[in-house]
């Protein structure tokens, strides 16, 4: 009986150390296929990968390194939206008003939105009418809207975003200011984020511990009606639910969001650049990876 024991603890531990050994193969070996593909590319790249429902299934590329946010911050106004509104604060169907004047962080001087620089243009034609806290959220997000955020950001507050990013663990996200403040952007004060940092909201997301059931599964189905798909939903199966917020400016290419598999699994995935001129290559880059990713996710172990 002894030596029965011995022989069937020592399968055990060969079994074990296999798996082991198996699972550490896994994760290196993607990481590995991630870094090659990025090779050639000119720029700075960050990656950060989350099961979400393991946490010990996860990649982390230069997930510390901060990047000009760029319109990724558009996600921390709208969970600070709903914040707010979870808190009767507001009502994500009273009226707010449309306007195009905005003051700039340095000095309070007014500065006004362009119509070309802005990815929707709708809401220029209505400006000085009405419309709800909901319908800029959603232009916001799905279209990218800047008026739509300055408008939330001015009501907000921009600090107050940033202190609720802190409250959930996010703590090298910074949001100063809105879109097109060009004072602010020629001193240095600009929006940034890590890879980590959206991991972590993202985290709240689909984990439902954010602010609430209702608010979680609300802010998810605005997220995914994103019209931006150039990137991390590019080349997954058609028909994939991809929650996601994506955000470029000059050689700065971004997107970040929940890929859902199905049966509630699904995972995380961050993807920032910068000092990246070659839009294309970056974009054709993210996709490549986000797919690697989905092709690995039910072997990752």
């Amino acid at each position: 009986m002894k030596l029965n024991y011995t022989i069937i603890s020592l399968i055990l531990f060969l079994f074990i150390g296999c798996t082991e050994s198996k699972r550490s193969f896994h994760k290196e070996d993607l990481q590995v296929k991630i870094l090659n593909r990025l090779v050639g590319i000119e720029g700075d790249f960050a990656i950060a990968y989350k099961d979400i429902n393991d946490a010990e299934k996860h990649i982390l590329i230069n997930a510390d390194e901060r990047f000009h946010a760029a319109s990724t911050m558009k996600t921390p106004v709208l969970i600070e939206l709903y914040k707010r509104a979870e808190n009767t604060d507001l009502n994500l169907e009273d009226s707010i008003l449309i306007k195009n004047e905005f003051k700039s962080i340095v000095d309070g001087s007014l500065f006004t939105m362009g119509v070309s620089e802005d990815s929707e243009k709708d809401l220029y034609l209505n400006l000085n009418k009405n419309t709800t806290f909901y319908a800029l959220a959603y232009e916001m997000i799905t279209r990218s809207s800047n008026l739509a955020t300055n408008i939330l950001i001015d009501y907000l507050g921009a600090e107050n975003i940033t202190n609720t990013m802190r409250d959930l663990g996010a703590d090298s996200i910074n949001v100063l200011r809105g879109v097109e403040d060009l004072k602010a952007y020629r001193q240095g004060l600009s929006n940034s984020t890590t890879a980590r940092d959206l991991l972590v909201i993202f985290d709240h997301l689909s984990t439902g511990t954010l602010i609430s059931e209702k608010a979680n599964v609300e802010m998810l189905k605005i997220l995914k009606d994103q019209v931006y798909n150039d990137m991390i939903s590019a080349k997954l199966p058609k028909g994939t639910p991809v929650a996601h917020k994506t955000g470029w400016i000059t050689n700065v290419h971004h997107d970040s969001g929940i890929v859902f598999t199905g049966n509630d699994e699904g995972y995380i995935l961050v993807f920032l650049s910068k000092n990246a001129p070659d839009r294309d290559a970056v974009l054709e880059a993210s996709a490549d990876i986000s797919r690697m990713i989905y092709d690995s996710y039910s072997t990752f172990k």
